[in-house]
Formats: structure tokens, C-alpha cells, sequence
């Protein structure tokens, strides 16, 4: 066996490396809180050289080089919490041999807990509203679960398609009595977990008012889980329906969102594609922000496909009472989530970090 073979043996990839660092803090936070030993033999025991946690320390340099600066932060705050633990059983053995001669000043100032921040994708919902209401767009929103018929057939997505199969959509059961005409049977078969935020277009043109100037937020559910994916996620969707609406309204608004969002420095593009409920149909990427188009696990090439846009189907707009003759319009679906992950400087690679709940993570933003 080579060198090489060798060192490739003894790889440890970075997360299980952290899981093990997770596992170690908390038996330690777990023993400190029930042993009898005193602070400074369970220093010794926990962070001495011997320790178990300073023998898994010795092999960080068996993690890829690439991941060992993200590995050192996460074993040095492990050493901290276990540090601040030991201070903490200090502190209480010392109050309780001086709690007899215990003072303190009640007209002191307390101290002010620690203030929390809104959520990345809550902070990115508010920044994109922000942008688009600039050019007059105006958040609407409709709902989550929602019949078939709004999700799907109205956007001129045909029953077999594959977007309605049951490994792609969460589809549930509809809880109130049969619908009673043919008319409700046709919207009324079956419930989903919205797929896309696509189902607002009809809804806000039934609403009868143009133009319409639209951006819908939400939760999408879709059955997906990887670096790019989760089950659910937040989408933007926009939807712009006047008389002569063209592509380069399209690709205007596209331009104003991208250098307001991500600075005048990025580069993105409409990339030719096919939708059911477009007629021509693009898919927008943005070259990538985690890698600056050089290729990396997240976007492979280069580039990132933040979702799609393109011209209003006819049989769409009919879907929502509206003469594709005389009216016609843009629309576009991007994922919240991927948006924020391709602003400059936030090299995230993972989407599934967004809702780990780790508050070192989360505190970063």
C-alpha cells in the first residue's frame, strides 16, 4: 500500500469528527454535574494531555486540510464549555462555604440578558421585500395547503406529470364532506403541501384587479434532502400580468434584484428551460457565491440555479379569467434559502445548517 493509500485510511471526514467532539462536551457537562471529584482533578481528567478529548485533538490532522480551520474553531469552544462547566461547580462550592456571610447590594443594576437577532431566512424575506417593493410589487400571500387544482392543473401541469407524483409532492387527505358538483370535484380531488408558491398566481387573478404586481412568500414542502434541499423551505414568487409585458421587463426586474441584493459584482443569467406554466421558460442562475464560479461541492460548475421565471402561459392566464389576447405577463419562483446562501461572503455549502438550531452557527448572521 502507498503513502498515499495510507493517508487516504486514516482520512476523517470533518463532520463525524465534530460529532465526536459533541459527544465528548456533553459526557463531560454530564459528569461534571453529578461527580463528586472536585474542579481540578476533573480538569485534568476532561483536558489534560491524557484526556480523551486531548487524544482526539493530536488526530486533527487526519481531517482534510480544507475542513481543519472549521474543525479547530468547533474543538476550541468545546474546551471552553467544558472550562466555563468546571468554573461554574467552582463558583457554587465557593457560595455555598460563604453563603453565611452572603451580601449583596439589591439597588445594584442587574445585568441584561443576552439580546437574540431574527433568523437568516427571516432576515433574507424582509431584505427581498425590501427590494421589490422599490418597483412596486406587493406582498401577498396565500395559502400553504392547498388544493390540487390551484398547484397544479391550473398551471397547466397535466395529471401525469411527474411533478404530481407522490414521491415528489406531499399530498393529504381532505378532511370536510365530498364536494357536491363537478365544477368543486374538478378543484376539490385532492389537498397538497404546496410544492411551489406557484399556487398564488391563479388565486390573485381571480381576484379580478390589473395589473397585478405580486410577490407571494412561503413554506414549500417538497420531498427533497441534501446540500441544496430540504423537505421545507421558503420560496418568493413573482408575478408581474399588464398589457405588453415583455421579456426585457422580465430580465429588467431580474437585473434591479441582483444588484440590490447581491452587489453590483455578480454575475447571473437566464439559462433556456422548460416549465408547464411558462411559454418561453428560463431558469435564473447566479455564479456562485461559496466558490466565486471556480466549482465546489454545492454548485459542481460554477453556477447555482436559484429557481425558475418566464412568460405567463396563455392557459394559465385563462385559469385565472384573464384574455391572454389583450393581457400578458412574467412570473418567477426562487428559493429563499438559496438566495441568502449565494450572497457574497456567507460561504454557506450546506442548506440543512440553516435549521440545525446551533446557535454558533446561527449567531454568525
Amino acid at each position: 500500500m502507498t503513502n498515499q493509500q495510507d493517508n487516504d485510511a486514516l482520512t476523517i471526514a470533518a463532520p463525524h469528527f465534530i460529532g465526536l467532539l459533541m459527544e465528548m462536551e456533553h459526557q463531560a457537562r454530564e459528569l461534571i454535574a453529578t461527580t463528586d471529584k472536585s474542579a481540578e482533578e476533573l480538569r485534568i481528567l476532561l483536558l489534560g494531555p491524557k484526556s480523551e478529548l486531548g487524544k482526539l485533538t493530536k488526530q486533527i490532522r487526519q481531517v482534510p486540510p480544507v475542513d481543519r480551520g472549521n474543525v479547530g474553531v468547533v474543538v476550541n469552544e468545546v474546551k471552553e464549555s467544558i472550562e466555563k462547566a468546571l468554573q461554574k461547580k467552582l463558583s457554587a462550592i465557593s457560595d455555598q462555604l460563604s453563603a453565611p456571610n452572603d451580601w449583596f447590594d439589591v439597588t445594584a443594576p442587574g445585568i441584561r440578558p443576552p439580546e437574540g437577532h431574527l433568523h437568516i431566512v427571516s432576515q433574507a424575506i424582509t431584505e427581498i421585500t425590501r427590494i421589490f417593493e422599490r418597483i412596486g410589487f406587493t406582498r401577498v400571500r396565500h395559502p400553504e395547503v392547498d388544493w390540487d387544482w390551484y398547484a397544479f392543473e391550473s398551471l397547466n401541469m397535466p395529471p401525469h406529470h411527474p411533478a404530481r407524483d407522490e414521491w415528489e409532492t406531499f399530498f393529504i387527505d381532505y378532511p370536510g364532506k365530498p364536494p357536491a358538483s363537478r365544477a368543486d370535484l374538478e378543484r376539490k380531488e385532492q389537498i397538497v403541501l404546496t410544492p411551489h408558491t406557484s399556487n398564488g398566481q391563479v388565486r390573485e387573478m381571480e381576484k379580478g384587479s390589473l395589473p397585478i404586481r405580486m410577490i407571494n412568500i412561503a413554506k414549500c414542502y417538497r420531498r427533497q434532502l441534501d446540500v441544496s434541499h430540504t423537505p421545507m423551505f421558503h420560496q418568493f414568487e413573482g408575478l408581474y400580468v399588464d398589457k405588453e409585458v415583455s421579456i426585457g421587463d422580465l430580465k429588467g426586474v431580474m437585473d434591479f434584484f441582483f444588484k440590490g441584493y447581491y452587489g453590483p459584482d455578480r454575475v447571473s443569467r437566464l439559462r433556456p428551460f422548460h416549465f408547464q406554466f411558462t411559454e418561453p421558460s428560463f431558469e435564473v442562475d447566479i455564479n456562485c457565491g461559496v466558490c466565486l464560479g471556480k466549482g465546489c461541492k454545492l454548485c459542481k460548475d460554477g453556477w447555482l440555479e436559484l429557481g425558475g421565471s418566464g412568460m405567463v402561459h396563455p392557459n394559465v392566464l385563462r385559469s385565472g379569467g384573464i384574455d391572454p389576447n389583450v393581457y400578458s405577463g412574467f412570473a418567477f419562483g426562487w428559493g429563499v434559502e438559496r438566495v441568502a446562501m449565494m450572497k457574497s461572503g456567507t460561504k454557506l455549502d450546506d442548506v440543512r445548517l440553516l435549521y440545525s438550531n446551533d446557535v454558533r452557527f446561527l449567531e454568525q448572521f
